[in-house]
């Protein structure tokens, strides 16, 4: 077990290009904590920082306690787990899985061991006579899994690692890994992906990156159901939040909310008459809309609809009144709405409101 704590964390590229800074985590042993943000934000870059792999420019990184800024990777306790599998395609499975223990010299029984268990485990048994080449892009990242198990880390460090496979696999891969997170509670686990299932369903905790820094850390449902900004709803969620300019018009512990587009919107975010007037940004999940007649907070013409069977997505025609064109996202089967007008509302417990980009339950 390891706990990880990141004080002031940065990272400079020749005195002048900063790409992360101040960067305050703390992971406790046995969470599975994922990175998660737009490209370009830092997440890979400070999961080498922790590998040891990229030098930290400032700040502190230490594991159980100890620094080990300068420590090199192999004496950190940490393995990683890459994008691509960076397998030997010489080796059999047994042989790619053991070498790093070949190479601490490790016993013939200790390491038989060690890729047994680790082959039970990741289901590779029948496959560990097999080169890398007759086993499928599923199988040779398990195999990468493997050699990163065999070395019993108290961190172990995944890199984008579904990214390479195909959706089906993508699925079943994330499933087994979920699984594997099961079958060892007591490892801590660092997990960077930019697939927003993955981070929901994998992560006891997610820490989102943005502009060079840490935007939002909490588990899934809490970063899901009270954003701190506009950037982490809209992030988070598929399709994003949508968010409509309004001002509030009756405050209180229900705060009720014009919208520019016409209509008005009630809230459980609560507020003081200091806040009468106040311009705000009002944010509606797609899922959370419902079918409303009469007034609601949000009335506008379909200009498309896209039906998957289990759910019915509505875009609607961008008039302008929102910073993006409205989508809704309606259980079930809904024929015949496009090119009519339709009537939205959302219980007052699933609207956000924003001021400046932040969200009033965070001022």
């Amino acid at each position: 077990m390891a706990d990880l704590k990141l004080t002031d964390v940065g990272k400079t590229y020749g005195g002048t290009v900063e790409v992360l800074k101040h960067i305050d985590l703390d992971i406790k042993a046995g969470e599975l904590i994922v990175f998660v943000g737009p490209s370009g934000c830092g997440k890979s870059t400070l999961l080498r920082m922790i590998a040891g792999l990229e030098k930290i420019t400032a700040g502190t990184l230490e594991i159980d306690g100890q620094r080990v800024n300068d420590v090199p990777p192999a004496q950190r306790g940490i393995a990683m787990v890459f994008q691509s599998y960076a397998l030997y395609p010489h080796m059999t499975v047994r042989e790619n899985m053991s070498f790093a223990l070949q190479i601490a010299k490790k016993s013939k029984d200790e390491i038989r061991e060690s890729v047994d268990r680790a082959a039970k485990m990741l289901q590779l048994e029948p496959y560990l006579d097999r080169l890398p080449k007759a086993l499928s892009g599923g199988q040779r990242q398990r195999v990468a899994i493997g050699r990163a198990i065999v070395r019993d880390p108290k961190v172990f460090l995944f890199d984008e690692p579904l990214s390479n496979l195909d959706a089906a696999l993508r699925v079943a891969t994330r499933i087994e890994i979920a699984q594997l997170k099961e079958q060892m509670p007591d490892r801590t686990m660092i997990y960077v992906t930019h697939d927003q299932v993955e981070a929901m369903t994998l992560a006891s905790r997610i820490v989102v990156l943005a502009n060079k820094g840490v935007a939002q850390v909490g588990s899934p449902l809490e970063l899901y159901e009270t954003p701190n900004s506009e950037f982490v709803a809209q992030f988070i969620g598929s399709p994003a939040m949508n968010l409509m300019p309004g001002e509030v018009i009756a405050t209180g512990e229900r705060t009720t909310v014009r919208l520019d587009a016409g209509g008005s919107a009630v809230s459980t975010v609560p507020t003081t008459d200091a806040d009468m007037g106040l311009k705000v940004n009002v944010g509606f999940r797609p899922e959370d809309f419902v079918l409303a007649e009469g007034e609601g907070a949000y009335t506008g013409k379909v200009a498309l609809t896209e039906a998957l069977g289990e759910v019915t997505l509505l875009h609607f025609v961008d008039d302008g009144a929102s910073k993006e064109p409205v989508i809704a996202k309606l259980p079930g089967i809904h024929k015949g709405l496009r090119g009519s007008e339709v009537t939205l509302s959302a219980a007052p417990e699933k609207v956000h409101l924003f001021s400046e980009g932040v969200s009033l339950l965070y001022r």
